[in-house]
């Protein structure tokens, strides 16, 4: 369900070339089935010529209500098209949890 709404909103305001969002609560010390951290990779044509900083604060600005409410982390990859072409279409790996019992 939080992932659906991430999906949706960031389809409608970027309208992304590519868009993945995974839910990585299971790397973390959470209930089975939570829907907490999650990575964001995000290809739009809506990022060219933005700085890093600038590309985040529009990801955060668009899911302001799922990370007060919902969202404990969220890690946010974005790129223009011809970013991600040059990354030969992959993101970094999230690391593993250190805190808890994981």
């Amino acid at each position: 369900m939080v992932q659906q709404e991430i999906e949706n909103k960031l389809q409608q305001t970027f309208n992304p070339a590519h868009l993945e969002v995974v839910n990585e609560s299971y790397m973390h010390n959470v209930p089975s089935g939570s829907e907490s951290h999650f990575k964001v990779i995000i290809v739009s044509e809506a990022f060219a010529d933005k700085r890093l900083i600038a590309r985040h604060r529009q990801v955060n600005q668009t899911l302001a209500d799922e990370l007060a409410n919902h969202i404990h982390a969220l890690s946010i990859h974005t790129y223009t098209p011809q970013e991600w072409q040059q990354q030969k279409g992959i993101a970094p790996d999230s690391p593993m949890c250190l805190g808890g019992a994981k």
